[in-house]
């Protein structure tokens, strides 16, 4: 089988790409430092299973895995992260991830989860797992896009001229945002946000 390993620390990229060549069953292995390589990659060459880092330069391993699912639908596809963003989960459940584990695993545990999901078996870290269900996201969807906003340092004017809204509006979203995520001020309710992986 072919393998793509996409991981933006070359360090932790070259090891893995070393070890998985000595595995029985493997053919080649192709390596990427950021998540457009990956999809460059994806587009030239045969691969069965894509092991993707989330949280890459250029475009992110959720982004990969988005795409990926639409154009190429026999993928198997495991992404790999220390993150445990109960966003970051929930995004990958809907881009139908075949495996979603942390990265501190053996090889040996690495393969076994290759070797179920190419039997269509799908496979998520119990911690990730976790607290995907302990912190669902309690932002609605506008309140999202308005601290996306935020994120981009756009002050409560300028985000009520582009939301239609009146800036008492938003002055009564930004009071709500802040009660739910126990946020002093606008900038620490992004970060929290952020943080999560809720925008």
């Amino acid at each position: 089988m072919n393998i793509l390993v996409a991981e933006d620390q070359s360090m932790l990229r070259d090891a893995l790409c070393q070890l998985l060549e000595l595995q029985d069953g493997v053919a080649q292995v192709f390596p990427a430092q950021n998540g457009l390589e990956a999809q460059a990659i994806l587009q030239k060459e045969k691969v069965d299973v894509a092991i993707l880092d989330i949280e890459m330069p250029e475009m992110t391993g959720l982004d990969v895995l988005e795409w990926a699912k639409e154009e190429f639908p026999s993928l198997k596809v495991i992404m790999v992260t220390t993150f445990k963003r109960p966003g970051y989960f929930e995004r990958a459940i809907r881009a139908d991830v075949d495996a979603y584990v942390l990265k501190e695993r053996s090889i040996a545990e690495l393969m076994r989860t290759i070797e179920r999901v190419l039997q269509g078996k799908k496979e998520y870290s119990p911690e990730l797992m976790e607290s995907f269900f302990t912190m669902k996201n309690p932002l609605t969807k506008q309140e999202q896009i308005l601290l996306q906003k935020v994120a981009q340092g756009l002050s409560n004017k300028e985000i009520a001229d582009q939301m239609y809204l009146s800036n008492g509006t938003i002055r009564n979203y930004m009071t709500t945002i802040l009660s739910k995520l126990g946020a002093e001020n606008r900038t620490e309710a992004a970060n929290t946000a952020k943080e999560n992986g809720w925008l």
